[in-house]
């Protein structure tokens, strides 16, 4: 399993992204994906998670109501739509996959992408 994330920029307060995670190989319909994330400093924090098929979604409570996740199977993607972009939010975001259950914990993914830079000016 490999993944590449992208989209990831320079924004001001209020302002929307949307990151892409590419999943290399032809396993992509296996995998439940999850979206992390890591400011300076602190700890890897889940985001957003999204289970195979995309019947099953979960965000933390400081993204609720702003962020999406979506998948196109298609395309062996994975999107974080990122709307009313906060200082807050800046932080490296990490796209992950697993083979079994949505889970919010970071240990429980085997597989990582190398990280986009999202940074969101006051």
């Amino acid at each position: 399993v490999h993944l590449v994330e992208s989209g990831g920029g320079l924004v001001q307060t209020g302002d929307s992204l949307r990151l892409s995670c590419v999943e290399g190989g032809r396993t992509f319909g296996n995998y439940d994906m999850g979206w992390f994330r890591q400011a300076p400093g602190k700890e890897r924090e889940f985001v957003t998670s999204i289970n195979w098929n995309g019947t099953i979604t979960d965000y933390a409570d400081s993204v609720k109501g702003r962020f999406t996740i979506s998948r196109d199977g298609a395309k062996n993607t994975v999107f974080l739509h990122m709307n009313n972009l906060k200082p807050e939010d800046t932080a490296v975001y990490y796209c992950a996959a697993r083979a079994l259950s949505v889970s919010r914990r970071r240990d429980d993914y085997a597989y990582w992408g190398q990280g986009t830079q999202v940074t969101v000016a006051s």
